[in-house]
């Protein structure tokens, strides 16, 4: 059977079959290359007897893991301790030690010799490269899928930006994230580039713990709103130096007021 996933794993939460099994979001770090993305949250499908299939145990500690590191939960430079995870969701210590691993490859964990897994932190020049990377191929995935996004398409950004907008209004700062993510993504899916889409989404999820927190703290929404809105406009009109030059802007542009941001609250 399927159950529909509600609210983000609390510390204590596990994924031996008691409670939620994983947080309540899309798992972000998918290209979602075999369809086109929906609107509506994802589904996690049990085994026999309403138990998790035990190949599934890596993938959903991983998903509750890079949920806590997105939340900012676990904070840059916190060692994460494979025992302490594994009692505390309730699992061996393969599935962690292969769930860090995958994360080390996202971005999000570093291994050093002596500290074991820590969440990684991006220096200020690394913030300032990946939204300039991000900002370069964004626009030309863009330009090469406007041609191609169906009315359907594009009305199902639109209606992912109403829920962008609600989650702000609530202050729902678990949605902003896979939110954002899902509307770029949309745009950008019919350019039928799923590596580059599978790059993205990797530098998205290195971004977004920051980028939550500054919006969190500064009140940056209304400008994130509106930056999409103008985006999603052009879009619709057909209008591809338009649309990609909103988009460009919009990146760059984000990268510039975190690394501003995060100069000043480094220094607290």
């Amino acid at each position: 059977m399927h159950k529909r996933k509600r609210g983000g794993a609390s510390r204590s939460s596990g994924i031996d079959g008691r409670g939620d099994r994983s947080p309540g979001r899309r798992d972000i770090g998918s290209s979602n290359e075999g369809a086109r993305p929906q609107a509506d949250t994802s589904t996690v499908t049990a085994g026999a007897h309403g138990r998790i299939a035990r190949q599934t145990v890596t993938d959903l500690a991983l998903r509750i893991l890079r949920d806590k590191i997105l939340h900012g939960e676990y904070g840059e430079g916190e060692p994460l301790r494979q025992d302490a995870l594994a009692a505390q969701l309730g699992v061996s210590r393969i599935p962690i030690r292969e769930a860090l691993r995958q994360l080390e490859a996202e971005g999000l964990v570093s291994f050093s010799p002596h500290a074991g897994a820590v969440v990684s932190t991006l220096s200020l020049s690394e913030i300032e490269e990946l939204f300039a990377i991000r900002g370069l191929l964004e626009s030309e995935v863009l330009r090469q899928s406007i041609a191609h996004l169906t009315e359907e398409d594009l009305d199902r950004a639109d209606a992912v930006l109403d829920a962008y907008e609600l989650a702000f209004e609530r202050h729902d700062v678990a949605q902003w994230g896979a939110l954002n993510w899902r509307f770029h993504s949309t745009l950008m899916f019919a350019a039928n580039r799923p590596l580059t889409l599978s790059v993205l989404s990797g530098l998205h999820n290195q971004s977004d713990r920051y980028m939550r927190m500054q919006l969190a703290l500064t009140k940056g929404e209304v400008r994130a709103i509106g930056e999409h809105r103008a985006i999603a406009a052009a879009v619709r009109r057909r209008d591809v130096e338009e649309a990609t030059s909103l988009l460009s802007h919009h990146i760059v542009s984000a990268g510039e007021s975190l690394i501003e941001f995060l100069r000043v609250y480094r220094m607290r």
